[in-house]
């Protein structure tokens, strides 16, 4: 049986247009996501991070900053216009040699267990495939390596938000914190290593 690919778990039906990319990467949405406020916790200096769904970079170069030189920011986006405005940020920040951009997530496949740190923010919802993608979060992150899930009240109920951290669970990500997002469900995992599943 073959595996699903990136672009067949987040088809192209169920994605966000890349034009809307603008509404949500503007300099108000500094007031209540501020994204060196909400990633300074889990990204550390040298660390290699991944952020799926990165759209314009409104994440991923916060994350740049935070990783430092010796660090690498891994930005996954099907879409190849977010991909290109967020490199042209990323030059225009000083960080571009720190952002490496895919438009497949199975890249990692040839990444196993090389990642410290991953996001998905506003975008599980989109995902037709969850249990599958899930899968290959697990899969790319190192053995105590966190993820990070955030999803827009406005789209994502707390029943199916419940339903999302139980399918976390079962790829075997253990929740560990709840941080406070605005406008946000929110929910924090660790890669369980193998005596804890």
């Amino acid at each position: 049986m073959t595996q699903p690919t990136f672009r067949s778990i987040l088809t192209s039906t169920h994605v966000c247009p890349w034009w809307i990319g603008y509404t949500f990467d503007n300099p108000l949405r500094r007031i209540f996501q501020n994204p060196r406020q909400i990633l300074a916790p889990y990204v550390k200096h040298s660390a290699t991070v991944v952020d799926i769904g990165c759209g314009m970079g409104y994440y991923s170069i916060a994350m740049a900053k935070l990783v430092g030189k010796e660090g690498k920011v891994l930005s996954v986006d099907i879409q190849p216009q977010m991909l290109a405005i967020l490199s042209r940020r990323a030059r225009k920040n000083g960080v571009a040699e720190r952002i490496e951009t895919f438009q497949d997530m199975d890249i990692f496949a040839e990444r196993p267990q090389s990642v410290d740190f991953c996001l998905t923010f506003w975008m599980l919802h989109e995902v037709p495939d969850k249990k599958a993608f899930l899968a290959k979060i697990f899969n790319v992150l190192k053995p105590d390596g966190k993820y990070l899930l955030v999803e827009p009240k406005i789209h994502t109920t707390v029943q199916q938000f419940g339903a999302q951290r139980q399918l976390c669970t079962e790829a075997g990500l253990n929740p560990i914190d709840s941080p406070k997002i605005g406008l946000s469900r929110t929910a924090l995992f660790i890669k369980a290593i193998p005596n804890d599943r």
